[in-house]
């Protein structure tokens, strides 16, 4: 398999490798070199001195080449301690060298990019179609909101209109005073039942209790395409405040930096629509924040999937989406073993080891929360505008709600314009009562 460069006589290279090779008593190195080898293909011939050995976790390869003195690596670990002890790509060539293997040359590996196809004439039509739609949809979802009990005072606005008008007012990206013709329309429209004035707009989203409202809404906006979603995707992903944090400025006398607040969905990877979501701080871990989202959707929705990076790779995540029925599609991190953690971690672990192009089939649909991300940041900002950080939370809450009726316009566009996703059941009362 592995000959000599030219100016090398006899197998005096192939001696040199299969000595450094044998002489490895790393156990671990050599699990992993099956690893490798278990997947086909994972060893390819360039000439003969390279060769390509993919990457233990199946992206990406490392190449093999006979310097004139011995075989060397371009992989982290061999470069930081080759000539010690060889890596696991030089011992899986070694593994496939005694074989007999390889007697055809085949060329580097050539990746190539999916391409996904749209409908034209549907996008556009929802495009031409939204902002006529958008005041519909949100109308018929607040219109279910009830009014808090009020014992004293003259009569309040209606709870329903001043969300209508947050919302509206977000999904414009217009300030408070400069949306206030918004209101006079839906005025028109009878979709309110009072113009409010815009200080009443800002106060309101100034209101902690409004938080809970809005993440049930950004449920209910969902729970119309629970007959399509069954797969789920999960990340996390920073919104920038226009607020700073003033510490390292005064302490330290560094330059200022903006405060960020940290939005987790959980989004179908059918329509991208957001299923729900959780805001916390910007140093707040992601992985605890998988066992709410779960919880949350299997309440609307059956689960089938359920894919995210290895960032919430745990044990107890895995048995969680296992509880309800799901598969986890959660990569696992370069220092796990299949020695710990129970059968399901043992066998989840295994599969990722020795299925990868199928496990990474399913971890693909991953990319649909980061493309839900990307939607919601270049349609509506990736900052909020609010000042303090209970309006900044139900500022993005109200950006995830527009985002979802616009996602339903889209999709009954393509039903043929279908009203049946303006059936929404309601919220229930004693989610939205503080």
């Amino acid at each position: 398999m592995v000959s000599n460069p030219e100016n090398v006589k006899g197998n005096k290279g192939n001696k040199n490798f299969d000595n450094g090779i044998s002489s490895c008593s790393d156990k671990l190195r050599n699990q992993k070199a099956k690893i490798i080898l278990s997947r086909e293909n994972a060893i390819r011939k360039v000439n003969n001195n390279i060769y390509l050995v993919q990457s233990q976790t199946g992206i990406g390869w490392y190449k093999i080449q006979w310097n004139g003195k011995e075989w060397v690596c371009n992989c982290p670990d061999y470069v930081k301690k080759g000539h010690i002890s060889p890596c696991k790509h030089l011992i899986a060539l070694k593994i496939k060298y005694d074989s007999g293997f390889y007697e055809i040359e085949e060329k580097i590996p050539i990746i190539e990019s999916k391409t996904y196809s749209q409908n034209w004439s549907e996008y556009n039509m929802a495009q031409v179609q939204e902002f006529e739609l958008f005041d519909q949809f949100l109308y018929q979802l607040v219109s279910h909101i009830e009014d808090p009990e009020q014992h004293m005072g003259k009569p309040q606005m209606h709870l329903s209109d001043k969300i209508y008008c947050c919302i509206m007012k977000v999904y414009s990206q217009l300030s408070s005073r400069r949306a206030k013709h918004l209101y006079h329309d839906a005025l028109d429209r009878q979709q309110i039942t009072n113009a409010p004035h815009f200080n009443i707009v800002t106060k309101t989203l100034n209101k902690k209790e409004l938080k809970t409202i809005l993440q049930e809404l950004v449920r209910l906006s969902a729970q119309s395409l629970a007959s399509v979603e069954t797969d789920f995707a999960i990340d996390s992903s920073g919104f920038r405040c226009s607020t700073f944090g003033s510490y390292c400025e005064e302490k330290h006398g560094t330059k200022r930096k903006r405060n960020w607040l940290k939005v987790h969905i959980c989004t179908g990877v059918n329509t991208n629509i957001v299923a729900d979501v959780i805001i916390t701080d910007e140093h707040s871990a992601d992985s605890p924040q998988l066992k709410k989202l779960v919880k949350n959707i299997s309440k609307h929705f059956t689960i089938n999937e359920i894919s995210a990076d290895m960032a919430y790779s745990s044990k107890k995540n895995l048995q969680l989406i296992d509880s309800f029925g799901g598969k986890p599609f959660i990569p696992f991190k370069k220092n796990a073993t299949g020695n710990r953690g129970g059968a399901l971690w043992r066998k989840t672990f295994h599969y990722f080891q020795l299925h990868k192009d199928d496990f990474l089939e399913h971890y693909h649909k991953r990319s649909n929360v980061e493309s839900t991300f990307s939607a919601i940041k270049k349609k509506f900002g990736e900052s909020v505008k609010s000042k303090n950080r209970i309006a900044q939370e139900n500022e993005l809450l109200c950006k995830i709600i527009a985002y979802n009726i616009t996602v339903l316009i889209h999709e009954m566009i393509q039903l043929n314009g279908t009203t049946e996703l303006l059936s929404f059941n309601g919220l229930q009362k004693e989610e939205i009562i503080q």
